[in-house]
């Protein structure tokens, strides 16, 4: 099933310089990235953002973490995207990240991680709408589908 999920580039990617490196692990496994901005997020959005984190011991330096530096967030879009997506990822506690997944091998630390993905599809409906308008989308069609 054809679906979208938010992914969310934090402030370390951009101060390691390995953008590029990480979208192109999401191309490449055939994911459409149909909405993509870099911003600065504000606290009150990253707050927003990690509500279901309040009161946990982390909450606080992953909001500072998050507003640090600019982010890149996007919205991807294929057939199960949130899957796909959170495998590529890989689990967030670097301990349990295998070698080949993005945490597992660029991430250097578990509570500043470097990629943030929608766990559920009420999630990335959630997020997604946290982040883009809907004008801010721009779907298309893949001339190259069944050729991957």
């Amino acid at each position: 099933m054809t679906e979208k999920t938010f992914v969310m580039l934090k402030p370390g990617v951009l101060q390691r310089r390995i953008a590029g490196e990480l979208l192109n692990r999401f191309e490449r496994k055939g994911l459409k990235i149909v909405a993509l901005k870099l911003l600065r997020m504000n606290r009150e959005t990253a707050e927003v953002h990690y509500a279901e984190h309040r009161g946990r011991d982390f909450y606080e330096k992953l909001v500072e973490y998050t507003i640090s530096g600019p982010v890149i967030a996007m919205v991807m879009e294929g057939e199960g995207a949130i899957a796909v997506v959170r495998g590529l990822t890989g689990p967030t506690n670097l301990l349990d990240a295998p070698a080949g997944t993005i945490r597992g091998d660029y991430a250097a630390q578990t509570r500043l991680n470097i990629v943030h993905a929608s766990d559920s599809p009420g999630g990335a409906e959630r997020e997604i709408a946290l982040f883009f308008r809907p004008e801010e989308f721009f779907p298309w069609e893949d001339g190259n589908r069944g050729w991957f």
